[in-house]
């Protein structure tokens, strides 16, 4: 096998062997498998928090868990039940805004979701590259974060291009032993710090010291909290994995969906609070700066100095593991999210379908991102936010706009201000986020743009259907050769139709025997790429006529006549006339609004459709 068979093999599969539906599992292990990039967060927010507030670590900690717990978790729990099938927000707004303003809206959205998971790949690379170098029984000739982190996304890379399999059971022995040497780090924490009381005492004089009062300290954390807002993420995956969650129903799907948001918001928001408290009372200051011991790793700090070098290092390994696992987590979201919508928008190149040029891909610009922000934790902070936010404003405009007419809509939308509020100021005060997110779209956008042109002329049309009326009109004809007069549909009387049978045969030679049809396409959404022609027949006086609608008219016309080929037997014949025009604007005007000169069109995706030209339809233009 040569290596374009190789990396394209998910595309020579038989039918049928692609997107085999997953097992379904117990809710509280697909949690695990969301948890590997929502839990493991705490190998390095506990030190973002303490970079971003300082001693107000804690309460700006508390604020990021009042919104999770009552923003977030609220809008998400809207989102699950209005996209059991795992679609999420992008879909809920794709499904509000019909047309070009949906597609355009998922096509940005795909671009900050792009900087989500590809931030949290070289975000959490390079966290775990922090543990391992600051071990104390790592070789000092294995210290350098940047080589680390680059062989770790290249291992990355490497496990996806041979195939990835039981992420679920890998998941829940990573999340289970994680939390559970978290739990024992935090409670040793709490335990030191009640045994030596001076510490709290200490930090509540420095922050009264600092701030005055308790308003100016919620005041400045509320000014201080878009920092710390990565946080929130684990949502937008919570709901993207719905379909692999055991359920006896949609109803039941969606009720364990939420309890599984439910119950990783309560855990990490416990987590969250106890952490951020104990590490800002008993961690130096400066151990948090750039290349401190405590930089990105605050509790693996706590757990070499209170419970010895064995523990810690016990803990590096678990943490390196799970946030290993959370770009496991990610490439597989973006191998999912990508050819979820981008086929079917026609905006993909066909070898998008095969997963392995997609890993190559975004292990490239992984590398890429990595080397631009040195491996540094604390800079990537800010574009992984800007991505998680604007996933979750997004969503919580949407559940906004679903229930604006009853009366939840003034909660969902003060939630939806919230988050606007939260987004805007993390992008304003760090706008490397928006920066990165700007080069996806755009990419996306373009590439989008020029793979949606070089497949127009794909057939595009997925299925055809007839009604009664339609297949008794063609049934006449049983035996004898198909002759179809495509046209615009026009309001016209038995008499117009007359004068346009008698050009038509007097232009091409056709008989009085022959039967004509005249096939009249409306122009649909063209921001549709694929779609189903759904055909109805009418009776005119004499003349049989067949209507449809459709997002391009010459793909359809060619769908009606390869399926009377493939049903007759006989390649049916068309009839067109000349298109007056420019044929650039006529291209154009195909291109942006499906319509234009058909003839052609309709040619040219025949002649791609069916190789064979004995079976090819004819074309006729006079």
């Amino acid at each position: 096998m040569n290596l374009v068979d190789w990396l394209l093999a998910d595309l020579r599969l038989p039918k049928g062997m692609k997107n085999q539906p997953d097992a379904e599992h117990s809710w509280w292990r697909v949690m695990c498998l969301t948890g590997v990039d929502y839990f493991s967060t705490l190998g390095y927010q506990p030190g973002i928090a303490f970079l971003a507030a300082g001693a107000l670590s804690p309460i700006a900690t508390l604020i990021l868990v009042l919104v999770t717990l009552f923003a977030a978790l609220p809008v998400y729990s809207r989102v699950a039940a209005a996209s059991p099938n795992g679609q999420g927000s992008i879909a809920m707004l794709e499904r509000l805004f019909p047309q070009w303003k949906g597609k355009v809206f998922v096509l940005v959205l795909l671009g900050f979701a792009t900087t989500d998971f590809v931030i949290t790949m070289t975000l959490s690379a390079a966290d775990a590259a922090a543990h391992f170098i600051h071990n104390p029984f790592t070789p000092h000739s294995m210290s350098n974060q940047m080589a680390v982190t680059l062989i770790l996304l290249a291992i990355l890379g490497a496990i996806f291009l041979k195939g990835f399999k039981e992420a679920i059971g890998i998941a829940v022995i990573l999340v289970g032993v994680y939390l559970t040497l978290s739990a024992i780090i935090t409670v040793v924490a709490i335990l030191e710090v009640v045994r030596h009381p001076h510490v709290f005492a200490n930090w509540k004089n420095a922050i009264y010291t600092q701030h005055g009062s308790v308003l100016s300290m919620i005041g400045v954390s509320l000014i201080l909290f878009p920092k710390l807002a990565l946080g929130l993420s684990g949502f937008e995956t919570g709901v993207a994995v719905m379909p692999l969650i055991k359920a006896e129903s949609l109803e039941g799907r969606i009720r364990n969906t939420r309890l599984l948001l439910s119950t990783a918001a309560f855990i990490m928001s416990a987590f969250l609070i106890a952490t951020s408290l104990v590490t800002t009372l008993l961690i130096p200051s400066e151990a948090f700066q750039d290349g401190g011991p405590a930089n990105g790793r605050a509790l693996a700090y706590l757990a070499h100095n209170y419970l010895g070098n064995a523990f810690g290092s016990l803990y590096d390994l678990s943490t390196i593991s799970i946030l290993a696992f959370a770009g496991a987590s990610a490439m597989a979201g973006l191998l999912n999210l990508i050819p979820r919508y981008l086929p079917r928008f026609g905006m993909a190149p066909e070898w998008a379908r095969a997963s392995r040029p997609l890993v190559l891909v975004f292990v490239g610009i992984a590398l890429v991102v990595t080397v631009l922000f040195h491996a540094n934790v604390d800079a990537q902070g800010g574009a992984y936010a800007t991505g998680v936010l604007i996933l979750i404003t997004s969503a919580a405009i949407a559940v906004t706009i679903s229930v604006w007419h009853k009366s939840s809509r003034w909660l969902f939308l003060a939630m939806s201000l919230v988050f606007i509020y939260t987004t805007v100021l993390n992008i304003k005060e760090r706008p490397e986020g928006i920066k990165i997110a700007s080069v996806f779209i755009l990419t996306i956008i373009v590439t989008s743009l020029v793979s949606r042109a070089l497949r127009s002329t794909e057939l595009r049309i997925c299925g055809v259907n007839l009604d009664s009326v339609a297949q008794s009109l063609l049934d006449e004809c049983y035996g004898h050769t198909i002759r179809l007069v495509p046209r615009r549909p026009q309001p016209e009387s038995e008499a117009d139709l007359d004068g346009i049978d008698r050009k038509v045969r007097y232009m091409n030679g056709i008989s009085l025997d022959e039967r004509l049809y005249f096939f009249e396409v409306e122009p649909g959404d063209i921001s549709d790429f694929e779609d189903k022609l759904a055909i109805t027949g009418e009776r005119l006086g004499k003349h049989r006529v067949l209507r449809a609608k459709s997002p391009v008219v010459p793909n359809a016309i060619a769908a009606l006549l390869i399926y009377l080929e493939s049903t007759t037997g006989n390649a049916p014949h068309a009839y067109f006339k000349w298109h007056e025009g420019n044929p650039i604007s006529n291209l154009f005007a195909f291109l942006l609004f499906g319509e234009g000169d058909a003839a052609p069109i309709t040619h040219e995706v025949l002649r791609r459709a069916v190789q064979d030209p004995r079976k090819r339809p004819v074309v006729h233009v006079s």
